[in-house]
């Protein structure tokens, strides 16, 4: 076929795209008035990770398993807002990690909205002016993240999601390489990326700020500076991105949490997070724990963290293997229950994958 045979035949392929999505997106807002009204909630984690896992199999390219499922994402977005227009809070100011993770997670089609602290993020959820939000929860090399702890043990919203985000720091400046005179970013980004900067930014000063958006911003207006941030920072604030991926470690990876009121059902590859407290005495984290080794309960992840309520209490938060209704899990909160003073299930999601 010639050029113009071929592009011909593009469009009618175009021309069916576009129908048959449109045609998703009609069944999809049926779909979205029968939950209206059952009350049930409009986004279902598990349910979209089972499309993504059906088109990924369906897939017989050329395109890539991953390039499908940002397709996908995108449909899915587009057709989840003519059910219901969902407002989705994050960590900000604009272009931060966590507003790239949520759009990873939600796509385009949301409504999107900063806020200046964690705690924020989860105070408009706990109001339901934000119908999610996003925040970061923990680091591949940095450990957790403080304030999302305290504020789960705070509030009474759910862990609805994970989103796993690899993290590549670039350095972007208005400024050349050898007119840097300070570097600004949040105090974890610098750290990740301590080694580089020591062997190519020797005698630049080091300032800490709130955020990656807020040192970019900085750099955007202030003489002789750059900052540590998301390489798509730099479109956002008119910045020229000096280099990228500056940071130590490969495979340096965030996790993410999509708070919100709900929790959905099992899809066979679940987490289930909870935090619980125990009395101050010999031996209780080791009966605490003893529970989900005897229902064969795995273990991802547990933090420690000060209760804030009495000198030297500690909360535990866990993450474990499993949704909260199979048997198993069931059996080992139950048991769990009989050793801690309290105990608070935060949400069962599917566990996320990291993107390709």
């Amino acid at each position: 076929m010639c050029l113009d045979e071929l592009r011909s035949k593009i469009d009618q392929l175009d021309e069916q795209i576009v129908r048959l999505i449109n045609e998703r997106a009609l069944i999809t807002r049926e779909i979205g008035e029968i939950k209206r009204q059952s009350n049930s909630p409009v986004y279902i984690p598990g349910r979209e990770e089972e499309v993504y896992r059906r088109v990924a199999a369906l897939n017989a390219g050329p395109m890539r398993d991953e390039a499908i499922t940002a397709v996908f994402r995108e449909i899915i977005s587009g057709c989840r807002r003519t059910q219901l227009d969902l407002r989705v809070c994050f960590l900000g100011p604009q272009a931060t990690f966590t507003e790239f993770a949520a759009r990873q997670k939600f796509g385009a089609a949301m409504q999107y909205y900063p806020a200046r602290t964690i705690g924020r993020v989860f105070a408009e959820v706990d109001t339901a002016e934000a119908d999610y939000g996003v925040v970061p929860v923990e680091n591949s090399t940095e450990g957790s993240v403080s304030d999302t702890l305290d504020n789960l043990m705070e509030y009474e919203v759910r862990i609805s999601a994970e989103i796993l985000m690899e993290i590549h720091h670039a350095l972007v400046a208005r400024c050349t390489m050898d007119s840097i005179r300070v570097v600004y970013s949040k105090p974890e980004a610098i750290a990740q990326c301590r080694t580089w900067l020591s062997h190519n930014l020797p005698e630049a000063e080091l300032r800490s700020v709130a955020s990656t958006a807020e040192a970019a911003m900085i750099a955007a207006k202030e003489e002789h500076a750059a900052a540590i941030a998301h390489r798509m920072a730099a479109s956002v604030y008119d910045l020229n991105i000096i280099h990228s991926s500056i940071e130590d470690m490969a495979k340096n990876t965030t996790r993410f949490l999509v708070l919100g009121h709900s929790t959905g059902k099992a899809t066979g590859s679940d987490k289930t997070s909870l935090m619980f407290t125990i009395p101050h005495q010999a031996g209780a984290l080791y009966d605490a724990l003893m529970p989900f080794k005897a229902n064969g309960i795995n273990l991802a992840n547990i933090m420690p963290r000060p209760s804030r309520k009495r000198s030297w209490e500690y909360c535990f938060f866990v993450d474990l293997f499993g949704h909260m209704d199979d048997p198993s899990v069931r059996q080992a909160l139950e048991d769990l229950r009989k050793f801690a003073i309290i105990v608070k299930v935060l949400g069962s999601y599917p566990t996320a994958q990291m993107p390709e």
